[in-house]
């Protein structure tokens, strides 16, 4: 599989800020072919590089007042490595979270989904029900806006759709968790939000927007719910983001089934 990813942000900081970007794609990928680039008013600026344990690549940019522009490209030949179930991530995605208010919602889980063996079925199950009863309107909720709410407005984007299957998954009692991906065939072209549940030994997607494939997506940060997963934080001072582009290709786009199991690759 042949895949390209690009982001192009432009932000302006009305007083010097402190920034952390999650735009790269995981280290469980290897680009042939990977650059990080940005400026101030023209001028480079150098990040920090960090990663998380779940392999999450950060870069944080400190800066003055201006104009900031950055660029990430990516090329990947071939699959990514498979990420694994670390002991404490299999006991912390099983627990209620800022975004994903699995507590409130088990008893819904366990009577919509009563006598659904935990496997297969399941995700097949919850990403069906999740997708007949939101809508998909773009800008319909807010930045801190949980499954419960989502469940409530029935709509919602990518993300929310994300907080509301892994919300259910772990009212199920099976580790869930959220991924933040580059997605191949996505239209409009955008960051995409995916929830994945560990069934049977590995980490299995479940994205009940169904609006790209889910063989051909491209991790890019990996965590409990958005708070863990959001493409830029500002952590201190003033940034505004004026300008966002998200490019996300692949030599061949692959049908899509719901009822096969798919992993992050």
């Amino acid at each position: 599989m042949d895949r390209d990813v690009r982001t192009h942000l432009e932000l302006t900081v009305t007083e010097p800020a402190e920034l952390v970007l999650s735009i790269a794609v995981s280290a469980h990928y290897e680009p042939d072919h990977e650059v990080f680039l940005a400026s101030l008013d023209g001028a480079p600026v150098e990040p920090e590089h960090f990663t998380d344990h779940s392999g999450t690549r950060f870069h944080r940019l400190r800066v003055g007042a201006g104009s900031l522009v950055v660029d990430y490209h990516a090329h990947i030949m071939g699959m990514g490595a498979r990420t694994v179930g670390l002991p404490y991530d299999l006991f912390a995605y099983r627990l209620p979270s800022r975004y994903v208010e699995s507590d409130i919602l088990t008893p819904t889980a366990t009577a919509q989904f009563a006598g659904i063996p935990d496997g297969p079925e399941l995700l097949a199950a919850v990403s069906s029900w999740v997708g007949t009863q939101l809508a998909y309107v773009p800008g319909s909720s807010g930045p801190t806006d949980g499954a419960v709410r989502t469940l409530l407005g029935r709509q919602g984007v990518c993300r929310d759709y994300a907080h509301l299957c892994a919300a259910l998954l772990r009212g199920r009692g099976v580790a869930a968790r959220v991924a933040a991906v580059y997605a191949p065939g996505l239209q409009p072209m955008e960051f995409h939000a995916v929830a994945e549940a560990w069934i049977g030994g590995e980490w299995r997607v479940v994205d009940a927007t169904a609006l790209a494939p889910r063989q051909t997506l491209v991790r890019i940060a990996t965590g409990r719910d958005a708070a863990d997963t959001a493409f830029l934080t500002v952590l201190s001072g003033r940034a505004d983001l004026s300008a966002l582009e998200v490019t996300a290709v692949v030599d061949e786009l692959p049908r899509d089934d719901v009822t096969e199991l798919v992993s992050i690759g």
